[in-house]
């Protein structure tokens, strides 16, 4: 551990962890610290309404043309409530087990948490156990979540059907050749009709929210349990995913030609947020660089980063392409950390380099 001392605005740390150092300070003052402890992973909360259908109110037989209309009409409606109630029935038993399932993948991950923060051997077996049961847990979840979704679209199915029969219901009561009575049941009809259609748009309603909430949580907990993998394999618990929006699918930056650098930055440590040193085989950087790009985000929530690969220039063409090609898969590595950590990868931004004042390959991080 080494510090020094800047006068340019406030105290500024470079934390030395193997060949990696970060200067966090610099580029964020401040005087608060970074809190490091496992937040309470909680899943949204589910709906909670029973969908009961009003049932259907009897009717005598008038024997005239509308009355068979009517007791036709008020077979429909049987037949739309009796699907409401499956409806219902279903997503009480998918919300049943979706609680069961969250409960028991949360238990797992508190129990994973629990053993980093007192300390743990990198890679521990058990861990990764552990870690393979939650992802078993969490696929659980998704499958939930997928049901809701078919669920959903029956539902949708039904709103439609509900939707005709109302129309359905007023029309008849244009129809020639009805009596009093025959009104009076059409009358009840349309407002047990309309109940029930308030009931499927709210069950709909209330089950696309659930689907929405449930499918942003299964892919947040997807991105925190790749960074928790990366805390289990280096045996320390990291306080939580880089960040809680969705990570994009494709990696940031194609290396096809070389890029430039960010102009002034280059060979300068004290500017770089992270600057990791590939001087020997295994360089244990991925600690450090989630502590200073997790504090980076702490004080900029919006922030993005350039990861640079800076490699020395070579007394030879052929030594300098062979210290790029070396550099550049390190730099590769740094950005896969980075988006294991939870950090979306649009917004890391590669670049590669050469400089003659630095010694051995190495991969520099800056915040913008």
């Amino acid at each position: 551990m080494a510090l020094k001392t800047t006068h340019a605005a406030a105290l500024c740390a470079v934390i030395l962890v193997g060949g990696c150092s970060f200067a966090e300070e610099t580029l964020f003052p401040t005087s608060g610290t970074v809190q490091t402890s496992q937040p309470a992973g909680n899943p949204p909360a589910l709906g909670s309404s029973n969908f009961e259908a009003p049932g259907v109110t009897n009717g005598v037989a008038t024997g005239t043309f509308v009355g068979n209309k009517v007791t036709s009409l008020r077979g429909d409606l049987g037949a739309l409530q009796d699907m409401l109630t499956r409806h219902n029935m279903a997503l009480q038993g998918i919300r049943t087990d979706t609680v069961q399932d969250s409960q028991r993948y949360h238990g797992t991950v508190a129990a994973i948490n629990a053993r980093l923060q007192v300390g743990t051997t990198p890679g521990n077996p058990i861990l990764n156990q552990q870690w393979n049961a939650a992802q078993g847990e969490l696929d659980r979840i998704n499958e939930d979540v997928l049901k809701m979704t078919r669920l959903a679209n029956e539902v949708t199915n039904s709103s439609a059907m509900a939707a005709y029969l109302l129309e359905s219901v007023r029309a008849a009561r244009q129809l020639s050749g009805a009596v009093d009575e025959d009104h009076r049941q059409l009358r009840i009809l349309e407002d047990e009709t309309n109940r029930t259609v308030v009931l499927v748009e709210r069950l709909l309603t209330e089950l696309s929210d659930d689907v929405n909430r449930q499918q942003s949580y299964v892919a947040n907990e997807r991105q925190n349990l790749n960074t928790l993998a990366v805390a289990i394999k280096n045996g320390q618990l990291y306080s939580s995913a880089l960040t809680n929006g969705r990570a994009a699918a494709a990696m940031p930056a194609a290396y096809d030609a070389p890029m430039a650098a960010p102009r002034g930055m280059v060979g300068s440590s004290d500017m770089a947020l992270v600057t990791i040193r590939f001087d020997r085989a295994n360089v244990n950087y991925e600690s450090a660089l989630y502590a200073a790009v997790k504090g980076a985000l702490d004080r900029r929530p919006s922030a993005s980063f350039d990861v640079v690969a800076v490699s020395p220039t070579g007394s030879t063409p052929g030594a300098q392409a062979l210290g790029a090609t070396n550099v550049r898969r390190n730099a590769e590595s740094v950005v896969r950390s980075l988006t294991n950590m939870g950090l979306p990868a649009n917004r890391i931004r590669v670049s590669q380099t050469t400089s003659p004042t630095v010694n051995t390959g190495e991969v520099q991080v800056y915040v913008r």
